[in-house]
């Protein structure tokens, strides 16, 4: 019995050692494997099955692409070889997946409205994977590095939990999908007993703050203005901030765009004065009947 666990344990860790650190990270490879995953992205995006369930949400938030990043990381050989092509990676997915939705949405290249936010997180890849390279040396500076990380893994698996929980099997997938990274991240690349007792500790504040938080939210999120209204360079929001839900200028003219940072459930009015004229906004972020936090902007004239 002894011998089948220990060949078990060999296995799993000659498969991670194939992932994190045995892979031919080739420029190629890299260029492939962004065509591959925007394909994969914008299905489920596009395919109407797919909506509002876990595979949705590797379109929509980051979690996957953690995998995806630290995949190229560790099979690279140094720090700006690893900055360098999850840069690429990102620059070349991201814009793909809108790209392949355009023909079929509503909003056609309207879509690209959303881009902005993607556009800036590809921007930040380079900086941060040329520092995340370092997790391949397993060692505390490596452990300090993921940490972050590792927080937000566990930050985003307790809010799908939640989700499981209360509409079961709703997000189970997303669920165990981040679950699974914190604890694969932990036992690979968090070498020794005290540096991963000093993961466990991450994760374990990172589920108390969530407890602690559970009956707030704290998210941001751009939104389209409602159809007709078109802003010029000259707009701005006269009222941005108000009991816990900020608002903001994200973009102006045919795609004119708010973002929106709550940090509790309710909703508010705000005006928003371009050339003389001004425009009075209904916000409302509120959890929809599957649990999902959702932000709706209407006209109050």
């Amino acid at each position: 019995m002894g011998e089948v666990d220990q060949s078990t344990i060999k296995s799993s860790n000659s498969f991670l050692d194939k992932i994190f650190g045995g892979l031919n990270m080739s420029w190629l490879t890299v260029i492939i494997f962004a065509i591959v995953t925007a394909v994969i992205t914008a299905v489920f995006l596009i395919v109407p099955v797919f909506k509002g369930t876990s595979f949705e949400m590797m379109g929509v938030y980051v979690e996957a692409w953690i995998l995806f990043a630290v995949i190229i990381m560790s099979n690279c050989k140094k720090p700006l070889e690893s900055a360098l092509k999850v840069f690429v990676f990102f620059l070349i997915s991201q814009p793909l997946i809108y790209l392949i939705q355009v023909p079929f949405a509503e909003m056609g290249w309207g879509l690209f409205g959303y881009y902005r936010y993607w556009f800036m997180l590809t921007l930040g890849t380079f900086p941060v994977a040329f520092v995340g390279w370092f997790i391949t040396k397993k060692n505390w500076l490596s452990a300090i590095i993921f940490s972050p990380i590792i927080a937000s893994l566990a930050f985003t698996a307790y809010g799908y939990g939640v989700q499981c929980y209360e509409r079961f099997p709703k997000m189970l997938v997303a669920t165990l999908f981040c679950a699974a990274q914190v604890i694969i991240y932990i036992a690979y690349f968090f070498s020794g007993r005290l540096r991963k007792v000093f993961g466990l500790v991450v994760v374990i504040a990172a589920i108390v703050l969530c407890v602690f938080r559970s009956s707030s939210v704290n998210i941001t999120s751009t939104v389209f203005l409602p159809e007709g209204i078109v802003l010029t360079e000259e707009a701005s929001i006269v009222d941005s901030e108000a009991d816990g839900i900020n608002v903001s200028l994200e973009s102006t003219g045919a795609d004119s765009m708010i973002r929106v940072h709550a940090e509790q459930y309710g909703s508010r009015e705000f005006t928003v004065a371009d050339s003389g004229k001004e425009y009075r906004f209904y916000l409302n972020v509120y959890k929809d009947d599957e649990g999902v936090t959702q932000v709706e902007v209407q006209r109050a004239d």
